[in-house]
């Protein structure tokens, strides 16, 4: 914008100082040639008065311009000159004024008692237009100094609209990337202020409204805890203590990913958190062995894939256990009892390649998208598998039949 501003400060003021320079210029030029002319005569006036008298000679000599009078008897007093035909146009009565080489010549004709006088004044052309050229040049040098005065005007007003609106811009980016505390200090005109006003109101508004969904969120989530106590409850007096065990660790897991949900829920939101990691051979087989007691009631053929050792990718543990059970709980929820399943871990060019596939029908199309829901789901499920993908650099590929995720690797 400076630069635009700046253009067309430089284009305006050319244009006006072109329209007001160059006939001015003219006009200089117009006024010191008449002013020569003017004086070449008077030059011709003085001399006049003497014509036909002894003092011709006198006279001439005075005159400070290279006057010439060409007498009837052909003699000439005064500069030599040739008789051109100007000068003999002039013998015959006329005035005139005539271009000669190296400026002007004007001839005055007198009549005297022996015939026509004819004198002529010369005026060089250095003497035509004597201060012009300089006069030209104040006129150029005071046209830059204008054009110069005004580009640095309009960039000092330029200034004063763009750095507010930089201001803006670096406080939008910011709220962007999670920083909910940016606010921009208003200034410039009153449009950009206006701006920069509502900008706040609207950082503000979110922060309010994001943590009213945080407190929604934690309080649904505590909300859990009471029929989960009963759970708990239920199991241990279950007659069967296996049974009880079972199911005692499950709630105790469930409780455990409430808890987590009530505390990412009540985190700030502003501050990013330092990159999670964790060793997913040992979180997928975890995942799976827990999986596989439901796998092995519904006679469920299970294939399992990992990794011999370590293997670390930049996702933190609950978010990659909660990302793997949302896959084989799709597995569970949308595949008949029987049909077969396998889970495989393995090293990719990017980190980790974590694939889950099955036997069944496959996933319906609708339940790819976040929110969508069929056959009882919320929608969620593969929403998370692709946020804890993205979250790590890597990505998500979904098919009838598998879901595939890749996961980055942790930086060093």
């Amino acid at each position: 914008m400076r630069r635009w501003l700046g253009l067309l400060v430089a284009a305006t003021t050319s244009v006006v100082l072109i329209a007001l320079l160059v006939p001015m210029a003219l006009l200089i030029r117009s006024v010191a040639e008449n002013g020569a002319m003017a004086r070449a005569t008077s030059a011709a006036e003085s001399v006049v008065v003497a014509v036909g008298t002894p003092d011709l000679e006198l006279a001439v000599e005075r005159v400070p311009a290279p006057v010439s009078v060409f007498l009837p008897d052909g003699r000439v007093v005064g500069a030599r000159a040739r008789e051109s035909d100007a000068v003999r146009l002039a013998r015959a009565g006329r005035s005139v004024t005539a271009e000669a080489a190296g400026g002007r010549e004007v001839l005055v004709s007198v009549r005297s008692a022996q015939g026509p006088v004819v004198i002529r004044v010369f005026v060089s052309d250095a003497e035509l237009f004597a201060g012009v050229r300089e006069a030209w040049l104040a006129l150029l040098l005071l046209g830059l100094a204008l054009v110069v005065l005004g580009i640095v005007l309009a960039d000092r007003l330029a200034v004063r609209v763009t750095r507010p609106v930089d201001e803006l811009a670096r406080v939008s980016h910011r709220l962007a990337g999670g920083d909910l505390e940016a606010r921009a200090e208003p200034g410039g005109p009153p449009e950009v202020e206006s701006v920069g006003l509502a900008l706040n109101h609207l950082a503000g508004r979110i922060g309010d409204l994001l943590a009213s969904e945080r407190e929604s969120v934690a309080d649904l989530s505590h909300r859990l805890r009471t029929p989960l106590t009963g759970l708990r409850l239920d199991a241990e007096s279950l007659r069967d203590p296996e049974e009880a065990a079972r199911i005692g660790e499950r709630a105790d897991a469930l409780e455990r990913a409430v808890n987590a949900v009530i505390t990412e829920a009540r985190g700030r939101t502003g501050v990013r958190p330092p990159q999670a990691s964790c060793d997913a051979t040992a979180v997928v087989g975890d995942r799976v062995r827990f999986w596989a007691v439901l796998a092995e009631d519904q006679e469920r053929a299970l294939t399992v894939e990992l990794p011999g050792g370590p293997l670390e990718v930049a996702v933190g543990a609950a978010e990659l256990a909660a990302c793997v059970d949302a896959l084989l709980g799709n597995v569970f929820a949308h595949t008949p009892e029987g049909v077969a399943f396998s889970v495989r871990l393995a090293p990719h060019e990017k980190g980790a390649a974590l694939t889950v596939a099955d036997e069944g029908p496959g996933f319906p199309p609708e339940l790819q998208e976040r929110g969508s829901s069929a056959g009882g789901s919320t929608g969620l499920g593969l929403d998370i598998a692709r946020r804890t993908a993205e979250s790590s650099g890597g990505a998500m590929t979904v098919s009838r039949a598998a879901v595939e995720l890749i996961l980055g690797l942790t930086q060093p």
